[in-house]
């Protein structure tokens, strides 16, 4: 197995078990929520097909909900959130031109552009989950509230993360 997919594979399971560990045992005051098992779906290359992608997502999304009896929200809203990625990645400007395997992370892409890049998609998905949670729209100011408040919290958490494992330059 190439060396690059067994990386993503070690990614998948370890994010799943910090997510379902470590984070879901967070809740800053009700209205933070730590998902930081979405940087799985936001540093897939680029080129990866559309079919791959939804299927990876429901998979990521499963595996968390399996683990926090949450009845498929998780997968709901990754699903959603890899849906979407094609359109955030086009909307940050994707680009021009790049080599095979590229992933869109701070070392390829620099911070700017990956800060954009996470924080909507990461806003994305904590919307569409905590739409789902309260499955109505009388509670929608509460709803922005948790998802603005756990977006950041997730994005700061996502850059430590990235910078922690981000390869060292020789």
């Amino acid at each position: 197995m190439n060396s690059t997919y067994t990386g993503d594979v070690l990614r998948f399971f370890a994010l799943i078990a910090a997510q379902v560990l470590i984070l879901n045992h967070i809740n800053l005051g009700g209205y933070i929520d730590p998902m930081v098992y979405v940087l799985f779906i936001l540093l897939l290359p680029f080129e990866i097909p559309g079919w791959a992608l939804l299927i990876t997502a429901f998979l990521l999304g499963y595996g968390v909900d399996s683990f926090s009896n949450s009845t498929g929200l998780h997968a709901a809203a990754s699903v959603f959130m890899a849906f979407a990625r094609p359109f955030v990645i086009r909307l940050v400007g994707a680009p021009a031109e790049y080599e095979g395997n590229l992933k869109p992370g701070i070392a390829h892409m620099g911070f700017k552009w990956f800060l954009a890049y996470a924080s909507l998609l990461v806003f994305v998905h904590h919307l569409a989950l905590f739409l789902l949670e309260a499955f109505r729209f009388a509670e929608f100011g509460m709803v922005l509230l948790r998802t603005v408040l756990s977006s950041i919290f997730t994005i700061v958490l996502i850059i430590i993360t990235v910078y922690l494992f981000m390869p060292r330059k020789k």
